[in-house]
């Protein structure tokens, strides 16, 4: 490692460890030497100067707190001496703002091989989907999943049941003793290295089928279910799948035809849907039989579409972070913002969603926001997530998890900081509530929580084609249609869960590349995910999380 410390932004008054340092160390910064009496763990951060109570600390050129008690310059910041603080922010505080685009001449003659849609947008999959109007409709949609899942080649293998089958046959011959030495795991180098290959399956066109199951649909509010309306409208208009085959119950408050002009209002061009009514179908054989039949014709049809060349511009990237540690601000999510930027340049389309990690960066976004309509709408979106959370007694500045205080991220304003920096620093082309369609180039924002799965649910509902989701402490989540691609932030992560992370933006941390070269390495690597050239760690997984955002207080 060339360097031990860094100060990220010249106005800061903490310095990050990006390795362990013993107490009493002296480190050197500049022309300045620090002692740290205390030590200092990697990823955490000690001060430049003495702070006394009430005094701002600041990291990323921002407040990110405020002392609560006396911290001697060297010393650790923790959550007993500190307190989470951040800036005012308006349209009146708003600081000229001017930004230089990448150089993108190396990618303007790129391509990845996609599925060309009517309306003019671009999947990286092929997929179909089958989806409930209402929670009664469950059962059928996972009885649907096993039998087209297992008969169409597109079911998990079946290495887990493989062992429950050898495990009852010496019980069942008494060998429990063998059981009771035989090693619990299967061995990491086989987890890991789960086949790319695609098995042989009827339809080589259609990279699967994608079953959704939810919670909601009737007995919660008509607004809950015009929410999950519009969500399912999305899923279905996302463009990485062909149709869906929905379900209803019949008398459940989101109707079928409440679906379909939703899905028409959204997209003009719209989507092929299949609607299967149980209470007209009589007995559940029926509604099933029903639905396999069309279900299967559509297939075939789909099945006729295939991959095409298609610019660099009809990607359409989420920017997510979760379970993130002291370094995601300084390694993974940097890298992925200058991506964004790098793909905004070549007229493609970013969104950076969790709002509640924007707290203390809400200016910034403010300023990179041309039009004082869409910062209105910003800062309307803000502040009403916040007092509903203030008034549920879950304020922004309850939303570090443990994992990520134990890691270095000790504020929500620490937190939020870094989490900020997967915008890149581009300007903010367009403000979208949860489930609004993206639609312009650029950099998006998108209101969802900073709930892992309720965030990159609202992303694909609203048109990503792929979701970068960095971690610095290792995270297995997926989504039903969208690839979901998991950066580590440090390479040891990468090494301790090869089976979940895809690429490693540890080396940034060690010197060996710069936040410029690891963010166009993976956009190298990102042509050949989008292209169907292999699979996320997530897909091979089958790890597909879908769960809708109800509104509530969720940070």
């Amino acid at each position: 490692m060339t360097t031990s410390i860094l100060k990220i932004h010249p106005a800061d008054n903490v310095i990050v460890a990006l390795n362990d340092l013993p107490a009493q160390a002296s480190v050197t910064l500049g022309t300045e030497t620090y002692l740290l009496p205390n030590g200092v763990a990697a990823k955490h951060k000690f001060v430049t100067e003495d702070r006394q109570p009430g005094d701002p600390v600041t990291m990323y050129g921002v407040t990110v707190g405020r002392a609560t008690q006396p911290i001697r310059r060297g010393e650790v910041i923790t959550t007993f001496n500190l307190k989470h603080q951040s800036d005012a922010y308006g349209i009146g505080n708003r600081h000229p703002y001017t930004y230089l685009a990448p150089d993108v001449s190396r990618w303007q003659s790129r391509t990845f091989m996609g599925y060309h849609r009517a309306d003019g947008r671009v999947g990286t999959r092929n997929y179909w989907l089958v989806i409930p109007l209402v929670f009664c409709e469950n059962r059928n949609v996972l009885t649907l999943k096993e039998a087209f899942e297992r008969e169409l080649g597109y079911a998990q293998p079946e290495q887990y049941r493989d062992q429950v089958r050898e495990l009852l046959h010496l019980y069942q011959h008494g060998q429990m003793d063998v059981i009771k030495k035989m090693q619990p795991f299967v061995a990491r180098e086989q987890m890991a290295t789960v086949a790319d290959d695609k098995p042989k399956r009827p339809f080589a066109n259609v990279d699967g089928i994608k079953f959704l199951t939810h919670e909601m649909g009737c007995g919660g509010t008509r607004q809950d279910s015009a929410a999950l309306c519009s969500l399912l409208a999305g899923y279905i208009n996302n463009p990485n799948v062909a149709g869906a085959t929905v379900l209803s119950l019949g008398c459940q408050h989101l109707q079928a035809d409440m679906l379909e002009k939703e899905v028409k209002r959204q997209n003009p061009h719209g989507k092929k849907t299949i609607l299967v009514y149980e209470q007209q179908a009589g007995t559940e054989y029926e509604l099933l039989t029903q639905a396999i039949k069309d279900t299967f014709l559509e297939l075939v049809e789909i099945n006729k579409i295939e991959r095409q060349p298609a610019p660099l511009s009809q990607l359409c990237v989420g920017l997510k972070c979760g379970g993130s540690d002291g370094f995601s601000g300084l390694s993974a999510n940097p890298a992925i913002g200058h991506l964004s930027d790098v793909i905004g340049a070549l007229g493609g389309r970013t969104v950076l969603a969790e709002f509640p990690e924007l707290c203390g960066a809400e200016q910034n976004m403010i300023d990179r926001i041309t039009d004082d309509a869409k910062a209105e709408k910003f800062i309307n979106l803000m502040e009403t997530y916040a007092a509903q959370a203030e008034a549920a007694g879950s304020g922004f500045d309850m939303n570090p998890s443990p994992g990520n205080i134990k890691d270095g991220l000790i504020t929500d304003a620490i937190k939020s900081a870094g989490a900020a920096k997967k915008g890149g620093l581009a300007f903010v082309a367009d403000v979208l509530d949860y489930a609004e369609p993206i639609r312009k180039p650029g950099l998006n924002l998108l209101c969802t929580p900073g709930n892992d799965v309720e965030a990159t649910t609202g992303m694909a509902g609203s048109g990503a084609n792929l979701i970068l989701f960095t971690t610095g402490l290792g995270t297995p989540t997926g989504n039903p249609v969208c690839p979901v691609v998991k950066i580590s932030t440090n390479t040891v992560l990468q090494r301790r869960m090869p089976d979940v992370i895809d690429f490693d933006s540890g080396p940034i941390i060690d010197g060996t590349q710069t936040v410029e070269q690891n963010g166009e390495a993976l956009l190298d690597w990102l042509i050949g995910l989008a292209s169907g050239t292999y699979l996320t760690k997530a897909e091979q997984l089958g790890q597909d999380d879908f769960i809708p955002w109800k509104r509530g207080v969720s940070l």
